[in-house]
């Protein structure tokens, strides 16, 4: 089995996605997993980007360049141009300045891979219906612990694309590690989306 086929089915749809000898910047790249797996599967020239300096360390530990830093102070630290792929996997609901960020990987990167828990999810709109904020495996964390602070389904991310004239390439929805093409937004708890400029 290769590196890639044992990440979570998310990871392996990111790493599908990202071209052998390519320069893949991932940000909040926790462990390194998925830039490990890219490393040894697809020879990508990887650098992560994280907070927690635990994961820094890790990420060090297995052989992947990472350093330590707030994504909310932007990305002036990597020229223009300088990645194919960068990478934002569930964090960017997490993120203060999401418009700042996703124009700021398509500074830096030619195309960039963003993946988010879809708050239109069914199961999602059925605890709001109870009277409850959402928990599920993509939403892990009560309303008063969670560090999500933008909420949003398949359409606001697309507008946000819209808006900023950024091109999307390829979506993917997905539930329980399984694509989902009927109804998306509501059958789907994770949305993929490839965007680039133009």
């Amino acid at each position: 089995m290769s590196a890639i086929q044992t990440l979570r089915p998310d990871l392996q749809l990111i790493a599908d996605w990202i071209a052998p000898h390519s320069r893949v910047l991932d940000l909040g790249c926790g462990d390194g997993q998925l830039l490990a797996a890219l490393q040894q599967e697809k020879q990508v020239q990887g650098y992560g980007v994280d907070f927690d300096v635990a994961n820094v360390v890790r990420c060090v530990a297995s052989g992947v360049n990472a350093i330590q830093g707030d994504l909310e102070t932007g990305l002036a630290d990597f020229g223009d141009a300088r990645f194919d792929h960068v990478v934002l996997s569930q964090t960017i609901q997490a993120m203060r300045h999401t418009e700042a960020i996703l124009n700021e990987m398509l500074r830096v990167g030619r195309e960039a891979i963003v993946t988010f828990p879809n708050f239109g999810y069914w199961q999602n709109r059925l605890q709001i219906l109870q009277g409850h904020m959402p928990v599920s495996d993509t939403i892990p964390y009560q309303w008063y612990d969670t560090p999500n602070i933008h909420w949003c389904m398949l359409g606001d991310f697309e507008e946000l694309c819209a808006k900023n004239r950024i091109r999307v390439m390829q979506r993917v929805v997905m539930d329980k590690g399984k694509r989902v093409s009927l109804l998306p937004n509501l059958r789907g708890s994770l949305a993929f989306y490839r965007v680039a400029r133009g």
